[in-house]
């Protein structure tokens, strides 16, 4: 099975994302990604991403995301995930370039395997 590159990022739930957003980019964290009910921050050189869930996000809940360097490692692990008896969730291809699917792990936290383009999160601040 291909091995994790890397814990990119967490997902949190918070009841205001434009406090949240300020409290974040005051710690020096950049605003990646925007839209009506969550947002993406990243910080550092190895862009460690949070991702900011508003009431109204339903797309996902908190977790936290394994990230991998090959789109087709993500099928891979999912493939094998399968085959051991863990419930996955679909691989979906986002807009941004990236690829997924969520699971929970034997203690019941979800995560979701990731696949992130070269280059990072495309961003849609200008």
């Amino acid at each position: 099975m291909p091995s994790v590159d890397r814990l990119g990022h967490v997902a949190i739930r918070v009841q205001d994302v434009n406090r949240a957003v300020a409290f974040y980019t005051g710690l020096g964290m950049r605003l990646v990604w925007e839209a009506q009910d969550w947002c993406y921050l990243e910080a550092g050189p190895g862009r460690d991403g949070l991702a900011l869930l508003g009431p109204g996000y339903k797309a996902a809940g908190p977790h936290f995301a394994f990230h991998f360097q090959d789109r087709a490692e993500v099928d891979t692990v999912h493939a094998q995930l399968k085959a051991d008896g863990i419930h996955v969730g679909a691989v979906h291809d986002h807009r941004d370039g990236t690829a997924s699917f969520y699971l929970k792990d034997p203690e019941g936290n979800w995560l979701e395997m990731l696949y992130e383009p070269p280059g990072g999160i495309p961003s849609n601040q200008s």
